[in-house]
């Protein structure tokens, strides 16, 4: 059976037309099933003859009878349509179908896809009364940049360097090895107004959005160990160079995104040396301080001592109320439009304490009380789906970095057969996977997540804790594929600062090499003008900002899709090798006589790459090799 042919939902406007519906109401919910076999191959019998909805009201399961409709306008293609009211109950209110078919048979459609037995509700569709993230992330490219190796300004060679550093030449290449600490003592003097100096560059990408790793103090390149919240690192310019980056970045239209460490500070820090000297001090109970004076901290990182967000004066100062770190950034001059929290998840967690979504409702309390349409990512390198949309009256993060449920399933799928780039947060190397696999981690992940806070989450490449893309595929035309898929899927595009470029490395400490701004001869540039090339066809197709996503193929070597929506849909083919024409049923699609709107390749031709049609089938054409097309009507 065709992909195409399963009956599909997700949370995007065809389907779902208001994605956040009031608490006490109900929501109009949308089902597509096969023409003329409900769900089955025609042979396989008859079709489905009813359609419930399933879902709980107050925990006890209710059904809600579907009826068939029109189709939305525009989608007169032969598919049947069902249409259902979910009543809105409960803040997150999860949902699926019940299929009953006209030989007696049933099965159930949730998020994971259709199986013929009663699964558990963890893959069940969700709806959120929450808000959502602000409307100005919807179309948003986030441009991560480590400060320290972007960029150094005229300024920087007159400022004195600090007794922990070991200056670095810009050219250098970083160590990047436990056992030598230039890892973490590195200094290669890049700084803010060097940023200020580069946003040409960053608009090349497409990028709206630059997110900056920590620039407060801190005895170390990265910064993550913080002596104090109250002021900018004099090595990046200080406060004025904060606030004259921000002013640059709003007059282009785009924003401004802070890091911050939340579940620690560093010893240096100035709460932590008054409340290690002098257990009667103010500040000893913002950490965890055992009787005999032992302190937890991050991951055993006696430099990294962990905050006790038990505390209420700590969380005053840190994340509650407007003279909370969290809110003072976010006032002029510097004007942050939100935060990433450094380790989300385990920020209020500690054996047997967790406060941890306490901790994320009041850190988005307090944003949007500055700024309604504050922007808050949790970061998360493993399963967030119990610290997303959660239960209750408010919400907490709005999404987190997406390392499980896109990073990690790319990173199989395109890795090269031998490759120098280490694992992160695994003892083993980088799996190789197939084609399948990869659809099946895409599409499992993101029922885990439900489809708002997956689609509000960032999909990642690399980033500064990361092997590099580069490092991982080896292939510069895989490493184009995995930038099709970050933009292609739902999610928000996050380019590691350099990335584009091709930028290489084995691990995060080697992938924060110095941007090659005066070896411009060593830049891909066929990739810089692909990411280019991508950030504005998302841009410019609602399809790719909050369009649906229905499967069509997957065999190991290649996945076709469709972004729907209703402005119009787009057919996305990615390869990580040479493959065959695939054949779609064309009753199906949208797409027949399509143009080629994108090919990650370079030199293309648009006759060479064209979707073959008649009035059964759509041929995708075969390829020579890895490549990203997108196909879709030019004039919408």
């Amino acid at each position: 059976m065709s992909l195409l042919a399963e009956p599909h939902h997700d949370g995007s406007p065809l389907y779902l037309p208001d994605p956040s519906p009031a608490l006490g109401g109900t929501a109009t919910v949308r089902l597509r099933t096969r023409p003329d076999a409900g769900g089955r191959a025609a042979d396989d019998g008859p079709g489905i003859d009813r359609v419930w909805l399933r879902t709980t009201y107050d925990a006890e399961p209710t059904f809600h009878e579907c009826v068939r409709v029109p189709p939305p306008a525009g989608r007169d293609d032969g598919g049947i349509w069902w249409q259902g009211r979910l009543p809105v109950h409960n803040p997150r209110t999860h949902y699926r179908f019940l299929l009953a078919y006209a030989d007696g048979s049933q099965a159930w459609l949730s998020a994971a896809g259709v199986v013929g037995f009663d699964a558990p509700d963890s893959a069940d569709f969700v709806l959120s009364t929450h808000d959502p993230a602000p409307a100005w992330t919807k179309d948003a490219v986030v441009y991560q940049i480590f400060p320290d190796r972007f960029a150094r300004s005229a300024a920087a060679d007159s400022r004195p360097t600090p007794g922990w550093a070991k200056p670095q030449a810009w050219d250098e290449p970083p160590s990047y090895l436990g056992t030598d600490d230039r890892t973490w003592l590195g200094l290669y003097g890049g700084d803010l107004d060097g940023i200020v100096e580069h946003l040409d560059h960053v608009a090349e990408v497409g990028a709206s959005v630059v997110y900056l790793t920590p620039v407060f103090p801190g005895e170390s390149n990265h910064r993550y160990n913080a002596s104090t919240f109250d002021r900018v690192d004099d090595l990046l310019g200080g406060d004025e160079a904060y606030a004259r980056l921000s002013d640059a970045l709003h007059e282009r239209g785009w924003h401004l995104l802070g890091d911050l460490t939340i579940n620690h500070t560093g010893d240096t820090h100035e709460w932590f040396v008054a409340a290690q000297a002098d257990p009667a001090a103010p500040t000893r109970a913002w950490y965890c301080f055992g009787p005999d004076g032992s302190y937890e901290s991050w991951m055993g990182h006696d430099t990294l001592p962990k905050l006790d967000h038990t505390d209420p004066d700590l969380r005053a100062a840190m994340v509650a109320g407007p003279d909370s770190v969290v809110a003072r950034w976010m006032r002029a001059p510097y004007r942050l439009d939100g935060w990433r929290i450094d380790v989300a998840n385990m920020t209020g967690r500690l054996g047997a304490v967790d406060v941890n979504h306490e901790v994320a409702r009041t850190v988005r309390r307090t944003a949007t009380a500055e700024r309604a349409d504050a922007w808050v990512i949790g970061e998360h390198n493993h399963d967030a789906s119990g610290d997303l949309d959660l239960d209750g009256t408010e919400g907490g993060w709005h999404g987190t970095m997406n390392y499980s449920g896109f990073s990690w399933p790319v990173w199989s799928w395109l890795r090269a057969e031998q490759t120098a780039a280490r694992p992160f947060g695994r003892p083993v190397p980088v799996p190789r996977r197939s084609g399948r696999l990869l659809h099946r981690a895409l599409t499992e992940w993101r029922a885990r997540y439900g489809w708002r806070a997956a689609a509000q989450s960032w999909n990642i490449l690399s980033s500064h804790d990361s092997a590099r893309i580069r490092t991982l595929v080896g292939d510069p035309a895989r490493h184009r594929v995995a930038a099709g898929l970050q933009f292609t899927l739902p999610g928000v595009p996050m380019v590691f600062a350099g990335d584009e470029l091709g930028l290489e490395g084995v691990n995060g400490e080697d992938g924060r090499r110095p941007m090659p701004w005066a070896r411009r001869a060593e830049w891909d540039t066929d990739t810089l003008a692909a990411y280019g090339r991508l950030a504005r066809l998302r841009r410019e197709h609602p399809a790719l900002i909050e369009g649906g996503l229905r499967w069509a193929y997957v065999d190991d070597d290649t996945l076709v899709y469709l972004r729907e929506h209703p402005d119009g849909t787009l057919l996305v083919a990615v390869r990580r090798a040479a493959g065959p024409a695939v054949e779609l049923e064309a009753p199906l699609l949208e797409l027949a006589g399509a143009d080629l709107l994108l090919a990650t390749e370079p030199g293309v031709a648009a006759a060479d790459a064209a979707l073959r049609s008649d009035e059964e089938t759509v041929l995708v054409p075969a390829a020579d090799g890895p490549g990203c097309w997108v196909w879709g009507r030019a004039d919408r």
